[in-house]
């Protein structure tokens, strides 16, 4: 509901856009009535299925919907602002997930889940910036960049990626690793895992070669595939 909301009022711009013109509601191939009654049932759908959930899931839910509600009608127009918006929502994801299985939150996921996220976020617009200004255009339509904000773009979302790798680091560095694997020491190897896969997503993006949404990027590329199967093997070994 919340993607179909930000869809419909995000037409004009969409339609100004090389690829998401090709998108349904701004191709014309879902009409906008259609969109807005999907829109009304899968919002609806979505809180009827959160009854038999923990108060507190219910509770993450209506704060996502209502950040996502902000993001749509103007923090997406706003540079910066758009991004932490969006590495937000991500991230009270994850604490609605740990709502809904009734589990603590990890200060050390929460830390690592807003870095990383927020670099991806910013990959998504950089890639955005990199790819209008190949097509001659000056601004990303609807939001808040200009093709000037290329470099200062990059900078940030390659810092954050860093700064998650050593959150990373510093969750194993402690005292609850010890706790919980019988050789944390083996989980050291995750660090350069995800040191190559964000410096690699970054990489491709400034080559012009990102998707402008990285998560559809990373369920298609083999290599992501690969760090995901690592990673995981890595953690089995250190349980």
């Amino acid at each position: 509901s919340a993607y179909l909301l930000n869809d419909l009022l995000d037409l004009e711009a969409d339609r100004a856009h090389p690829r998401k013109r090709a998108r349904p509601l701004a191709s014309g191939e879902l009409s906008i009535p259609a969109g807005f009654a999907l829109f009304a049932l899968t919002l609806a759908g979505g809180f009827a299925a959160s009854v038999g959930l923990p108060p507190a899931f219910r509770a993450a839910l209506a704060a996502y919907f209502t950040l996502t509600l902000a993001y749509s009608f103007g923090l997406k127009r706003v540079a910066i602002v758009d991004v932490i918006a969006l590495a937000g929502l991500y991230t009270v994801r994850i604490v609605a997930g740990a709502y809904a299985i009734v589990v603590p939150l990890s200060f050390w996921l929460l830390a690592f889940a807003m870095f990383l996220f927020f670099s991806l976020a910013l990959v998504k617009r950089y890639a955005e910036l990199v790819s209008l200004r190949l097509e001659g255009m000056p601004a990303v339509p609807g939001r808040g960049y200009s093709g000037h904000d290329v470099d200062i773009v990059l900078a940030m979302g390659a810092a954050s990626a860093m700064v998650s790798a050593l959150v990373l680091a510093l969750y194993m560095n402690g005292d609850t690793v010890q706790v919980l694997y019988t050789r944390p020491d083996i989980l050291w190897l995750l660090c350069p895992l995800l040191l190559y896969w964000v410096s690699r997503v970054w990489l491709l993006a400034a080559r012009g070669q990102m998707h402008d949404d990285p998560v559809l990027f990373a369920v298609r590329d083999r290599a992501s595939y690969a760090v995901v199967a690592t990673g995981a093997a890595i953690v089995w070994l250190a349980t």
